[in-house]
């Protein structure tokens, strides 16, 4: 049984309809077609009531009162409206595009806005004074070039690659527990909790510290090479016998540089000259001469080895340290932040510092051969020069003296005298 619903000018309802059979199909035309005519004449009653009652109604809303269309928008429709827009708006800016490109050079303008244009003034007016700024650096090199002392470039260190840094363990740090904060400009980043050192840091703090063992021992100082730890020992005997330096891989004792006095009364002195040969004569100042002191000390770890600093600093003596990532890089005057721990990260910066100093005794020796002094005379070696000089020059004239007194040929004394002074001169 289906329902349907039936407009009625006087009652709305639902009446039941009964399925049709195949013998009532005759009398469901005739009802079909009454039907019909009830709606037809239903609908112009109900549409002839509703025109005579809005007749006040205005002519805009009478049109949409009177229209069949349902009020809720038509999705299909409305997108279809939409397409329409966009394509019409569309073919608009590729019509002003056109007309754009078609617009002469002086008219364009009108089309860019004031931003725009000066955005692109702005950027070739820095275009241009870059060029100028790069023509005028040329100019200056160009001017520049020839000047300055004459230097012969050399080589950087053999060993003092990055990759040789690596392989030698450099990078590799303490746990982060055990990190000095004062080591937060060496170090690169941290894995696995152990802190990783930046190898381009440690580069440039080796070639700095590769260059001072380098003057040094060029201007004939005195260069020591102490490292104390299991495993030092050959590392630091090689580095010293290539550099020409002393090595110390032994306990330090205290008060060996404040208290050298009494500490390093019987060692052995000599005086050299500037080819490093051996000079007679010196005995009786030897004798009475204080202990040396070094000019320069290189440390293979400074933890272990804080007495010595101290004194270095005491004394005013330079110090050159491996900074491992839980030490102080205050306690040394050049650091060298790497791995102290393993063997051949200690035994490739030594390596590298003992052939920086064998180059500058290759240096020094070179100039000496031309007749180039690099070094000057210690102040207590030059006092005892100036006191034997003064001493002979006394014994001299009382010699003379003596040979006047007797009569004899004074001529061949003061000949002597003068050629025993210009040579003391020279000497001095």
């Amino acid at each position: 049984m289906v329902g349907r619903r039936t407009d009625h000018p006087n009652s709305r309802s639902w009446r039941k309809v009964e399925p049709t059979t195949n013998s009532q199909e005759h009398d469901g035309e005739e009802d079909n077609s009454s039907n019909l005519k009830m709606i037809i004449r239903n609908f112009g009653v109900r549409h002839g009531r509703q025109a005579l009652a809005s007749s006040w109604i205005p002519s805009g809303s009478r049109a949409q009162r009177f229209s069949t269309e349902p009020t809720t928008p038509n999705p299909i429709q409305t997108a279809t409206e939409t397409v329409t827009e966009t394509a019409t708006d569309t073919a608009t800016e590729t019509a002003d595009t056109l007309a754009r490109s078609r617009t002469p050079a002086h008219e364009e303008s009108s089309f860019t806005p004031s931003y725009i244009q000066k955005a692109k003034a702005a950027r070739k007016k820095a275009l241009d004074e870059s060029l100028a700024n790069y023509r005028e650096l040329a100019r200056q090199k160009k001017l520049t070039s020839k000047l300055g002392a004459a230097k012969s470039v050399e080589s950087s260190p053999i060993g003092d690659s990055l990759e040789s840094l690596m392989a030698a363990q450099v990078h590799l740090g303490h746990n982060t527990a055990r990190w000095n904060p004062a080591n937060g400009r060496y170090i690169f980043g941290e894995r696995d909790g152990i802190h990783i050192i930046s190898l381009e840091t440690t580069q440039v703090h080796l070639r700095r510290a590769a260059s001072v063992v380098e003057e040094v021992a060029y201007h004939g100082g005195l260069i020591l090479i102490v490292g104390t730890r299991p495993g030092h020992m050959p590392i630091v005997v090689r580095a010293a016998e290539t550099a020409g330096a002393c090595h110390l891989f032994q306990k330090w004792t205290p008060g060996t540089i404040t208290n050298r006095d009494t500490l390093l009364a019987g060692g052995i002195l000599q005086i050299v000259d500037e080819k490093d040969r051996l000079l007679d004569g010196f005995e009786k100042h030897l004798m009475d001469r204080r202990p040396v002191m070094p000019d320069l000390v290189v440390c293979l770890n400074p933890l272990e080895n804080y007495t010595i600093l101290k004194e270095c600093g005491m004394a005013n003596i330079p110090t050159i340290g491996i900074i491992d990532t839980d030490a102080n890089p205050t306690w040394v005057t050049y650091q060298i932040p790497a791995n102290d721990d393993s063997l051949r990260s200690v035994e490739l910066i030594a390596t590298i510092l003992a052939r920086a100093g064998a180059r500058g005794q290759k240096r020094r020796h070179a100039d000496a051969d031309n007749g180039v002094i690099t070094w000057q005379t210690p102040q207590e070696v030059a006092q005892f020069i100036k006191k034997d000089y003064k001493e002979k020059v006394a014994d001299m004239e009382k010699h003379l003296a003596s040979q006047m007194e007797k009569g004899g040929n004074t001529e061949v004394v003061s000949k002597a005298l003068n050629s025993v002074r210009e040579e003391l001169k020279g000497e001095l």
